[in-house]
């Protein structure tokens, strides 16, 4: 009987599936924006409006999204400042920290490997 998969005549490697670790980190990190608020936040704490700013092309809406997200994710916390006026900042918590170096990582490997301008090379296209 099959088992649902289409494996019943392959080998097990052919058939294993992704890591539930790297699903539960793409389901977050995939989604636009959340990569680059995670790496303006590992310079330093911003508020909303700086982070607007950093990220040229993002909403406030989705920026929101993205916070929210990533602080129910336990990477970021939002911090009210009394005032006046109300200011509202955001920094890594010590589990976001720990993101630093997969970042720094990523962008050698863009650099060594992704051209400008957005491009991607010929050996990542199907």
């Amino acid at each position: 009987m099959a088992d649902g998969g289409g494996c019943e005549k392959r080998d097990e490697q052919q058939c294993k599936q992704v890591d539930s670790s790297m699903t539960r980190v793409f389901e977050l990190f995939g989604k636009r924006w959340t990569g680059l608020i995670v790496a303006v936040l590992t310079d330093r704490p911003a508020y909303f409006a700086d982070l607007r700013r950093a990220i040229p092309g993002i909403s406030e809406r989705m920026l929101s999204d993205r916070l929210t997200e990533l602080s129910g994710a336990g990477l970021v916390v939002r911090e009210v400042d009394a005032g006046p006026p109300l200011r509202v900042s955001y920094r890594l918590t010590e589990a976001g920290r720990a993101l630093e170096p997969a970042l720094k990582e990523l962008s050698r490997w863009a650099e060594d490997h992704l051209p400008e301008g957005g491009g991607c090379p010929e050996q990542f296209r199907r």
